[in-house]
């Protein structure tokens, strides 16, 4: 090797030596667009049903309506129970109602932002009779 080749040898930066990609620059993985993956894609969104069942529901604002629906058929209480048993949580749904507008389980175990998002769905879809 000539005394000029070892010279321009000896003159690059580490880091631009460095024998893997990564290492010469470590930010450069995040660069490169990574494949879709549809499996991952549904464990997120299996986790954020869960989130949601849990009790982490997304508040909704709850229009007049609603309230004044809350307020009759349980003054407001998500915990109410009526109709011997038949009629449970704030809005007092019934279990097929409840599983019909996507809720699991007891509707008056259900926190309360769920009980008012899935009341708010059923208020849309059906309007005030159902």
């Amino acid at each position: 090797m000539s005394a000029a080749a070892v010279a321009a040898f000896a003159a690059v930066p580490p880091a631009l030596a460095a024998s893997r990609p990564s290492e010469a620059t470590p930010h450069a993985d995040a660069l490169i667009p990574k494949r879709f993956d549809a499996a991952a894609f549904r464990r997120q969104a299996r986790r954020a049903e869960r989130r949601a069942q849990r009790g982490r529901a997304e508040r909704v604002p709850v229009p007049p309506q609603l309230q004044a629906i809350a307020q009759c058929e349980s003054h407001g209480d998500p915990r109410a129970i009526g109709g011997g048993g038949q009629f449970r949580g704030k809005y007092q749904f019934t279990y097929a109602t409840w599983a019909a507008i996507g809720g699991h389980g007891d509707p008056a175990a259900a926190p309360e932002a769920e009980q008012d998002q899935r009341a708010a769905m059923l208020y849309a879809r059906s309007g005030p009779g159902q």
